[in-house]
């Protein structure tokens, strides 16, 4: 009786032994191997004691650890996730920093305003994304490249010395690879969603941003008045993806992000002049100890924002109400102008930099909301002709009184004076008389 049990068993063991076998993937985890139910001896102890890290061969475990081994393989997958979540988190951030988010927004921004001025009266907003988009990618090919010819002076600089490829965040080719693939979708979106005018702009300010001024930053201190021509086109570009043409109408806001952007990048490049110093670039600043130069330039392109607030209001951009806030807000980004001419510190000059942030979206936005439509234009001008035709006109030459003594007489015979005056503009004046021919 004892015999059979044991008997029985040992056969219910060797059959458990032979149970079918698992295959287990392990990645990075690492895994004991365990010996068989009825093994023994060096063997099976050496193999016991034995610890495998990273990517194994295929092993085969029992059935009966077939829950250790799953457990093992959903451990190793979670970490795998996380690789590759910290990994897209990594490339994200550099692809950021690449393109500068924050800058290409603004440029964005600035060619989305210039779109919706474009319009007339229906925006295409279709056509508004597909431009934003086209000229982000745009911008954020340039601003690439811009870091790319530029790594050695970043990295001598604090400001930039972090940036991905001075850091070694990122590899070389990776960036250029990153830039070429973004400069050329974004102008094929423009090309295709928008129009070739609109793709030829934003090709053009790629190639002047990256191979002309760039380079110009390491030259000449006239860098900084190219990169304003850089800085003015995309709202162009916007106007002309909408519209298909660049007309005067459309110079307006170019013509403000010129102007802006020279007390912008002065106030900039004085309080960084050590840096730039540092890294090899030559700004108008560095030659300029006192600053008075400096705010020279500043005040003058600050003035030459005061009149484009008429100009928008003269041309039918918008209302009269833009005209006053736009004339404000320029006196007021002149003022902090003036303070630093006058005093030529750091803490004025920090100012005039606060208000030129403050300046553009708010230029932008008064825009927006004053802008009149081709259809408000159309309307204003049927009133103004119809005030026009009722009020009294003073004719003076003789030919337009002959002609008005024509028109009173019928037929030869003369019209009663009491029926003119009922209709005259002035019925308290006395009738008129009429000649006889």
């Amino acid at each position: 009786m004892w015999r059979n049990s044991v008997g029985f068993s040992s056969k219910l063991l060797t059959s458990k032994s032979s149970y079918s076998r698992l295959p287990l993937l392990q990645h990075g985890v690492a895994s004991r191997s365990t010996s068989t139910a009825t093994g023994s001896g060096p063997e099976s102890t050496e193999a016991a004691g034995s610890v495998k890290v990273g990517f194994s061969s295929t092993e085969w475990v029992p059935n009966g650890s077939s829950a250790v081994n799953l457990s093992s393989f959903a451990a190793a997958s979670v970490l795998k996730g996380r690789d590759v979540v910290d990994m897209a988190k990594h490339y994200g951030r550099c692809y950021s920093e690449l393109s500068k988010a924050r800058l290409s927004m603004l440029v964005v921004a600035t060619s989305g305003t210039g779109y919706i001025l474009g319009s007339g009266s229906a925006i295409d907003y279709m056509g508004l994304c597909c431009t934003c988009a086209g000229t982000m990618m745009v911008a954020a090919s340039a601003s690439t490249l811009n870091q790319v010819f530029e790594v050695k002076n970043d990295a001598k600089m604090n400001r930039t010395k972090k940036r991905p490829l001075p850091s070694g965040r990122i590899s070389m080719p990776h960036a250029v690879t990153w830039a070429s693939s973004a400069g050329i979708l974004g102008t094929a979106l423009l090309a295709s969603k928008a129009n070739l005018l609109a793709a030829g702009l934003g090709a053009s300010n790629l190639v002047l941003y990256a191979f002309v001024y760039t380079p110009l930053k390491q030259i000449h201190p006239i860098n900084t008045w190219v990169g304003a021509v850089v800085g003015a086109i995309p709202p162009l570009l916007g106007w002309a993806a909408a519209s298909g043409q660049v007309s005067l109408n459309g110079m307006l806001l170019p013509a403000a992000l010129y102007f802006w952007q020279i007390p912008h990048f002065m106030a900039l490049a004085y309080l960084c002049r050590k840096d730039y110093a540092d890294g090899g670039f030559r700004m108008f600043s560095l030659a300029d100890a006192s600053g008075q130069r400096t705010a020279a330039v500043a005040l003058r392109n600050c003035l030459y924002l005061l009149p484009l607030g008429y100009l928008a209001y003269d041309w039918g951009l918008t209302s009269g109400w833009f005209c006053l806030e736009s004339t404000l807000l320029a006196l007021a980004i002149s003022g902090t102008a003036l303070s630093f001419y006058l005093n030529g510190t750091t803490k004025d000059a920090r100012r005039m930099f606060h208000a030129s942030l403050l300046y553009l979206p708010v230029f932008m936005t008064g825009l927006l909301v004053h802008r009149v439509t081709e259809s408000e234009q159309q309307i204003t001008l049927e009133h103004t002709d119809k005030i026009v035709e009722m009020s009294p006109s003073l004719e003076t030459t003789e030919e337009a009184q002959e002609e008005k003594r024509k028109q009173s007489i019928g037929n030869g015979q003369r019209r009663p004076p009491v029926a003119y005056a009922s209709v005259a503009p002035f019925p308290f004046l006395p009738a008129p008389s009429y000649a006889t021919f």
